[in-house]
């Protein structure tokens, strides 16, 4: 019986352990909203577009009830800075909500292009709690500072066989003409994605004025694009050609409506060919090559008369045999070439051939 107490005693220091023994207290989280590590940057003319995206938890891993400001901050010719060197813009924590994209627009002074035309801009955001603290700066994104020419004043366009043309002029102002170019830009109708078709075909200048000429091959046939042009300049950053484009002109609409026929078909000859069975003349001409061909319609007619389709269906090769043939009569030919869209080419130059008495 004496081994009781020791028995209880036992098993009511096992009862406290089970319950576990409160630890060193821990300090207090000082909330501090984690550093953006995804900071993008865009730059267009004298525009610079930064993303990321806002933390949604604190350095010691809590969830952000409340956050506080986020500073945009820029730096001149300086890698790696390790402060807010410059503070250009600052959102309120209604414009950065919490682990959503965030986005500033910075304008850069045209003093500052100027001042640094080879230069660049080194970016970073603070993210900062509502006691205005932070646990430091973002990834840090770097932007040439080098000047971009202004957009062409007049666009315009043309549908051709060959594909759109487009031309531009404006004048010439003061930048580093040897890294600039313009390009030609290219949307379809309600869509967002652009293609650069690149540089222009032809570029003229005559004193302060330019005249540049675009042809995109590329375009398709009954669809509706949209086209601007933009100068683009590369300047080299610490060791990398960044590009760098510069404001557009205004879009402009183009329906590339086919009404161009395919080429006149060339080579065409007639030969008469007899069988105890039936007689006949077989034309055959050089093919058309173009990638939108249907086919081709033959004509013939006899001497003094009109050219008359003699082809039920459109002839799908560059050959036809003309079995309605009388004896003692001649015939001549022509062939025309159609597209899938129905436009019709010239006839090609006669050919002729008799059917022996």
């Amino acid at each position: 019986m004496k081994l009781v107490p020791t028995l209880l005693a036992v098993l009511a220091v096992g009862v406290l352990a089970a319950c576990g023994i409160p630890g060193a207290p821990q300090p207090p989280s000082l909330e501090l909203p984690r550093t953006v590590q995804n900071l993008y940057a865009v730059r267009k003319g004298d525009q610079v577009k930064l993303t990321w995206s806002t933390p949604r938890e604190t350095t010691d891993r809590a969830r952000i009830k409340h956050l506080g400001a986020t500073r945009i901050c820029r730096a001149v010719n300086q890698v790696a800075v390790a402060e807010c060197v410059e503070t250009v813009g600052t959102l309120p924590p209604e414009r950065t909500p919490l682990a959503m994209a965030a986005t500033f627009v910075d304008t850069l002074p045209s003093a500052l292009q100027a001042a640094h035309e080879t230069g660049f801009a080194t970016y970073a955001v603070q993210v900062e709690n509502t006691r205005g603290r932070s646990a430091g700066l973002s990834n840090q994104v770097v932007v040439p500072l080098a000047p971009t020419p202004p957009p062409p004043n007049r666009v315009s366009a043309r549908v051709t066989a060959e594909g759109v043309s487009i031309s531009a002029s404006g004048g010439v102002g003061d930048w580093p003409v040897a890294l600039t170019s313009y390009h030609l830009f290219r949307r379809s109708l309600n869509g967002k994605e652009e293609v650069d078709i690149g540089e222009p075909a032809i570029y003229e200048q005559t004193g302060r004025a330019y005249s540049i000429g675009f042809l995109d091959r590329t375009a398709e046939w009954e669809k509706t694009y949209l086209y601007r042009v933009a100068g683009v300049t590369v300047e080299p950053v610490q060791g990398v050609d960044e590009r760098i484009e510069g404001d557009a002109s205004q879009e402009i609409e183009v329906f590339v409506h086919d009404i161009f026929p395919p080429a006149v078909p060339t080579g065409l000859q007639a030969v008469f060919t007899e069988t105890p069975q039936q007689s006949f003349i077989d034309l055959s001409w050089t093919p058309d090559t173009e990638p939108d061909l249907a086919g081709y319609d033959v004509y013939r007619h006899e001497e003094g008369g009109q050219p008359v389709r003699i082809n039920s269906e459109v002839v799908k090769v560059p050959a036809y045999r003309d079995t309605n043939v009388q004896a003692g009569h001649r015939y001549f030919y022509s062939v025309s070439a159609l597209d899938v869209r129905g436009n019709e080419s010239a006839r090609s130059q006669e050919a002729s051939e008799a059917v022996p008495q």
